[in-house]
């Protein structure tokens, strides 16, 4: 175990944190730890668990001095569940305007979504998932029976014609186990449904490319014996998997569309809804009808 850091080693650790994410954020604070592992660096950490906790107290310190945006660090593993009142029935409008966007999937045949082992990797692709307009499912291990069937019910309801599904995690006796059973449940719901499982991330040969830092199996875990070295899919770095991610689902995007032209329609229409939304606001919800019509007309 390393010594107790002095006040000079803690000042090159958090600036060798800020770094990193100066560069590319948001990131886990897993996604941080093994960049801070590099023995390259001037105040490397360990690679041990004891080494993440003490990587976790620092960026925690960081955060809450301020000298970190608290935005900085993806953390889907806990949310609030909120209760939405409005003051106005014109806020309704202009609330929900900002989330309109055109489906960029409607002449595909194709229902196309990504799935994770853990929420850690949820919160950094989450971003991505939102651009390309495709659902995200951190199935936290493996995947429960309801999450499962809900997700098949979704892809049924969808009225595509085949599934492509994307799938993140770790490389180790259950890792690479996980993905083949979220298949199996799939399958279960869907039965004679054309699907197909791509798993871009992690796997031996990216370790080797990548050179991922690894470390010994679970000696208890009786599965998968010939994995001798595990990896976990916090190992690849955040930009880099965020851009695994954006191109496997372009892959399945349809060709002819052009992400930058319907940005800039989808902000048309939300500037028209918040309009509308104020035109409520002002003139009673009857008297909006005539604005509707107004809007529809121009």
């Amino acid at each position: 175990m390393m010594a107790r850091r002095t006040k000079a080693q803690i000042a090159q650790l958090e600036a060798q944190i800020a770094d990193v994410l100066k560069e590319d954020h948001p990131q886990s604070v897993r996604h941080i730890f093994y960049r801070m592992t590099d023995p390259r660096l001037p105040e490397p950490v360990e690679k041990t668990e004891h080494g993440y906790k003490q990587l976790q107290f620092r960026v925690t310190e960081m955060r809450r001095a301020k000298t970190l945006p608290y935005g900085w660090i993806a953390d889907a593993t806990r949310s609030g569940l909120h209760v939405y009142t409005f003051d106005e029935p014109g806020d309704l409008i202009y609330t929900y305007a900002a989330r309109y966007r055109d489906n960029v999937w409607r002449e595909s045949n194709e229902h196309v979504e990504v799935w994770c082992e853990s929420r850690s990797i949820a919160g950094v692709i989450k971003d991505v998932c939102r651009q390309y307009a495709v659902t995200l499912y951190p199935s936290g291990g493996f995947s429960s029976m309801t999450l499962a069937f809900e997700a098949a019910g979704a892809i049924n309801a969808s009225g595509k014609s085949s599934a492509a599904i994307i799938y993140v995690g770790d490389y180790d006796p259950a890792g690479v186990l996980i993905d083949q059973s979220i298949e199996h449940e799939l399958r279960t719901h869907l039965p004679g449904f054309p699907l197909t499982m791509n798993r871009i991330a992690v796997n031996e040969l990216q370790i080797a490319e990548m050179d991922l830092p690894t470390k010994p199996r679970k000696q208890t875990d009786r599965r998968r014996l010939d994995i001798k070295e595990t990896v976990e899919a916090e190992a690849i770095p955040a930009g880099t998997m965020r851009q695994m991610v954006a191109d496997a689902v372009q892959r399945h995007l349809p060709s002819d569309v052009d992400l930058d032209t319907i940005a800039k329609r989808d902000k048309a229409v939300v500037g028209q809804l918040a309009r509308l939304g104020v035109l409520v606001d002002m003139k009673g919800m009857a008297e909006s009808l005539t604005a509707i019509a107004d809007l529809e007309n121009k």
